[in-house]
């Protein structure tokens, strides 16, 4: 990315901010990738209302988690602009990954082919009701990106492990994976906390995002104090017709 790319993307990001709340866990996700996301990997289409000002936006990243599908986030006010950003951003049949707020859905389901689709609810912690669990089992362990991994390990396997996803100047995104073998044992409620109690240490809001039919993430959020906001993403995975 040259210097010229570079700020324009920078102009982009100041122009979309007011379409978006900082303190808002239903666009925490959606900042983080529009406005704080490596500038390398994120290309951002801005859509204009009839005084030329931003009213809506799609952001089309590279991640770690999936280099085959980018993840693709976005806000607009209707149908017509949802479809005008998809054509206008996307390859068609290329598989992307959507998430957005579900109020959103419709114009993805209508402008695109949807193989795969979930809700998943947002759970914000509550520091007054967070009472960590203690664990000497739990290991702290860098990593090459910076934020540290929590992970308890046996026989020389990662049997539980949780960090984050993401983290922007306010929210942190908190993921959790359990082996098979391991579970039934607290040991997934082990490694969210310690994750928790760093976030907390580091003055950021920790969120977790889990599928609504996801019982045990559910259990683990709730008995650490995390607090379902009601809000709810549709992540699918879609492509251009």
């Amino acid at each position: 990315m040259d210097l010229q790319d570079l700020q324009a993307l920078k102009e982009k990001r100041r122009a979309i901010r007011p379409l978006l709340s900082p303190t808002d866990p239903g666009d925490a996700l959606t900042s983080y990738y529009a406005l704080w996301h490596d500038p390398r990997r994120t290309r951002l289409t801005l859509h204009y209302d009839e005084n030329q000002r931003p009213d809506g936006f799609i952001a089309v990243c590279q991640t770690g988690a999936d280099l085959f599908r980018p993840l693709v986030t976005f806000r607009a006010p209707d149908e017509a602009t949802v479809a005008s950003l998809l054509r206008g951003a996307l390859d068609r049949n290329r598989p992307y990954q959507i998430i957005v707020p579900v109020t959103l859905a419709p114009g993805i389901r209508a402008g695109m082919e949807v193989t795969r689709s979930t809700l998943t609810q947002i759970y914000r912690l509550d520091p007054s009701q967070f009472q960590p669990v203690i664990n000497v089992l739990v290991q702290r362990v860098a990593t090459p990106d910076g934020p540290p991994r929590f992970q308890i390990e046996s026989q020389g396997q990662v049997m539980a492990m949780a960090g984050t996803n993401w983290r922007s100047p306010v929210f942190a995104e908190v993921f959790v994976y359990v082996h098979p073998r391991a579970r039934g044992r607290g040991w997934g409620k082990s490694v969210v906390s310690a994750c928790t109690a760093h976030l907390l240490e580091e003055r950021l809001q920790p969120l977790y995002m889990m599928e609504e039919s996801n019982e045990a993430s559910t259990r683990i959020a709730e008995g650490l104090g995390y607090k379902d906001t009601g809000l709810r993403h549709f992540v699918g995975e879609a492509q251009l017709p």
